[in-house]
């Protein structure tokens, strides 16, 4: 404990007696740490707002679209028209074991008309699992149930929007009734308003969901070839983000098989994966930050290179201690050291004051509404270890010469030393 004290006070007095420097290379340093913790923090906050973004559409979801061939397959001629069924639906569930849950969509625009107001309103038929995987939210009441989807009950969800056109400032109330294409349905859910900037076929809080097979059965799409069955797209969920190429794999062998198509043929079926989006911005956003974070990096050896030369300076000054020292007895490991820790020293006070500065910027951030596509700055412990590490090896290579160089004095050498 008694040597420590005197480490300290060694490392107080090489600052008092170099002030100026050693404000500079403290500031250098504890700048370089808190450059690295803020842009590792802004990385991690945009990869967090980007995920919450995906999340409004649905987390790590995959939509599967009617499309048509470019190849032929199976002495199939190219540009024939694929469409999606319900078949298809029930083969994942009972063939895909990659896939953790998938569900059908049939959409198609329909009339609305409530007591206050009528609208053109795009009126989607799922099943209740549908809710789950594409994030949709429920203010009052409640989603689609399997009692609804089974027995083709006549209830709806409507979104936000749609609620504004038919009953403006109205009230409106579970259990109240609106007519689709002339059909009398009731609400069973009002979802709340939701902000989302990501979608396909239009905004949820511009849909009405009623159950799949009412909507075959009651307003099924004015298409001369549809016919019960044919869905308008697939959403699945992979059972492991490890395995989402293969899980997408498998999804495209079973379409082929079903549909008689080249499961290489890219225009079969559109799909847009979310996983590989969410992947492809991570990568952006860490490229991003590795870049950024290098920049923070040459800041903060720049930092290390002041530590060692207040550190030389250090040695010059204390050269006939060191001298003292070696003729009682120190020896060259004890000497190399004592100089050594005296740099780490130095450099983790600037460092900690660094920390503590970014982590007080990012609290105070965190604190603020957040803003559409950033997370705010979360300082966890990854970048913590990220930017103490950079610091610890910083550290380390600025006080190893003017250490080693204490080290090697002679006592001779060091006792006849005149300032």
């Amino acid at each position: 404990m008694s040597h420590l004290k005197e480490l300290f006070g060694q490392v107080l007095s090489s600052l008092l007696r170099n002030k100026l420097r050693s404000f500079l290379t403290m500031a250098g340093i504890a700048w370089g740490v808190a450059s690295i913790v803020i842009i590792v923090a802004m990385g991690d906050g945009f990869k967090l707002g980007q995920r919450d973004r995906f999340r409004q559409l649905g987390e790590n979801i995959v939509i599967v679209f009617n499309g048509r061939t470019e190849k032929q397959a199976g002495g199939q001629r190219a540009g024939r028209r694929i469409r999606l069924t319900y078949d298809d639906v029930r083969d994942i569930r009972t063939e895909c074991f990659l896939v953790r849950q998938v569900v059908a969509e049939l959409q198609l625009g329909a009339h609305a008309v409530s007591a206050f107001n009528s609208g053109q309103f795009s009126t989607v038929g799922v099943e209740p699992l549908y809710s789950e995987i594409r994030n949709i939210p429920v203010d009052r009441g409640r989603f689609l149930v399997t009692q609804d989807n089974d027995g083709g009950a006549r209830v709806v969800v409507i979104g936000d929007n749609v609620r504004k056109q038919l009953f403006g400032d109205h009230p409106v109330a579970v259990g109240d009734t609106v007519a689709i294409n002339g059909n009398p349905f009731r609400i069973v859910g009002l979802m709340p308003p939701k902000n989302q900037d990501s979608s396909y076929n239009g905004l949820d809080t511009d849909k009405m969901y009623i159950p799949y097979n009412t909507m075959v059965r009651d307003i099924p799409p004015a298409d001369e070839n549809f016919h019960p069955g044919i869905v308008g797209d697939l959403v699945y969920v992979p059972a492991s983000l490890d395995q989402w190429k293969d899980a997408r794999a498998q999804v495209m062998r079973l379409l082929a098989r079903n549909h008689h198509f080249d499961p290489t043929d890219p225009s079969a079926v559109w799909i847009w994966d979310t996983v590989e989006n969410a992947q492809l911005v991570d990568r952006i956003f860490t490229s991003m930050t590795i870049f950024l974070g290098a920049i923070a990096v040459v800041t903060l050896t720049l930092g290390g290179v002041g530590v060692m030369n207040i550190m030389l300076v250090s040695v010059t000054e204390r050269t006939r201690e060191i001298g003292l020292r070696k003729a009682v007895g120190a020896t060259r490991r004890r000497i190399l050291a004592d100089f050594l820790l005296e740099g780490v020293l130095l450099a983790g006070f600037s460092g900690v004051g660094g920390w503590l500065a970014a982590y007080g910027l990012a609290a105070a951030v965190n604190r603020m509404p957040k803003q559409e596509m950033f997370g705010g700055l979360p300082v966890n412990g990854v970048t913590t270890a990220v930017a103490f590490g950079a610091l610890a090896v910083v550290a380390v290579a600025s006080a190893l010469w003017p250490a080693w160089r204490a080290a090697s004095l002679t006592p001779v050498e060091a006792l006849r030393y005149e300032r």
